[in-house]
């Protein structure tokens, strides 16, 4: 079986960048790729490597499994779950500890930069967490993972993990490969477009939630920071603030930015803003509509156990291959 693997935290409300540099470009794979099978789970262990109130996390697993299934996931093609309750993920996580370098976690960017954030009081698990999102990736002998800029880093030490293993115990591990979406790898803030719009940012103009109304979705747009120019034109290097936007709509569209370039020629700002502001209102709205369906109903609680069912079946079986590759317990 060919297979595709993909995690998100549940940590803060899912935003505008989330949705298209991540979640619609999972959709659009499954229909690129219909012979392969999605492995697609909430990554609450990746979570708690920074402290996290027990209560809001555990309705964060609820909101996110929602918005998910709301945004269109292929169910049929799709093996939906949480991490935390497949226990395989844990034990892969401590058995490729001992395939991993000091050296090789130290030079993880994303580790350095929550370090600084952080300062005291920095725990293990953030350190070693790289390690833990390999166990994730090659407990389901993924062929591609989805990842956004941010991730690449982590996905070549999964991949040196596995070479590593496959080097010393012979050809055990799938090297997945990355799959990078075209059009929106990274789409930043609204307010400060040199950074990636975040979940954890306070500014809460600098984004667009998936559950904000029409109204604050329009508002954000007209506020969204531009330039003095007045010209809708692409330039990621002068024109920041617009390109972002541009490359929001064409995602939207599912056209290239070309496109929206010559569609808004001679068209000023403010009438720019408000036609995208309204696209995003209008495609939002039946993703808001069966968000809330499910929240109220026994449905996603019957995907997600179905989910876990299957992708529990094949998790076990490799932890436990592995542990005999390695020479791990009694023979009975």
């Amino acid at each position: 079986m060919k297979t595709i693997v993909s995690g998100i935290q549940p940590t803060g409300e899912l935003n505008i960048g989330t949705y298209l540099g991540s979640i619609k470009n999972f959709v659009a794979l499954q229909k690129s790729h219909p012979d392969h099978h999605f492995f697609l789970f909430i990554a609450d262990t990746h979570a708690i490597t920074v402290p996290q109130d027990p209560t809001k996390l555990r309705a964060a697993i609820k909101s996110l499994a929602a918005m998910y299934v709301a945004c269109g996931i292929h169910l049929d093609q799709t093996s939906l779950f949480v991490q935390s309750e497949i226990t395989a993920h844990q034990e892969m996580d401590v058995l490729l500890q001992s395939f991993a370098y000091m050296g090789e976690l130290e030079r993880m960017t994303q580790f350095k930069d929550k370090a600084q954030k952080q300062v005291e009081g920095i725990r293990a698990s953030l350190f070693t967490y790289p390690v833990l999102m390999a166990g994730d990736i090659l407990l389901y002998d993924a062929e591609f993972v989805p990842v956004g800029d941010d991730q690449k880093q982590h996905l070549e030490l999964t991949r040196t993990i596995a070479e590593r293993v496959n080097h010393q115990y012979g050809e055990f591990f799938t090297v997945p490969k990355p799959l990078f979406p075209e059009l929106t790898a990274r789409v930043m803030s609204l307010q400060n477009p040199d950074q990636k719009m975040s979940k954890s940012d306070p500014n809460v103009k600098s984004k667009i939630l998936l559950s904000d109304p029409e109204n604050i979705i329009k508002k954000r747009i007209r506020s969204a920071v531009t330039d003095s120019e007045g010209t809708v034109r692409y330039d990621p290097e002068n024109k920041k603030g617009l390109s972002n936007l541009l490359r929001m709509y064409a995602a939207l569209e599912e056209t290239s930015v070309d496109n929206m370039v010559e569609r808004y020629k001679g068209v000023n700002y403010q009438t720019f803003k408000d036609d995208l502001g309204t696209k995003i209102a209008a495609h939002l709205a039946p993703i808001q509509a069966r968000y809330h369906a499910l929240m109220q109903s026994q449905e996603l609680t019957d995907i997600l156990d179905d989910g876990k069912k299957r992708a529990e079946a094949l998790a076990i079986k490799k932890v436990q291959r592995f542990k005999k590759k390695l020479g791990l317990g009694f023979k009975r």
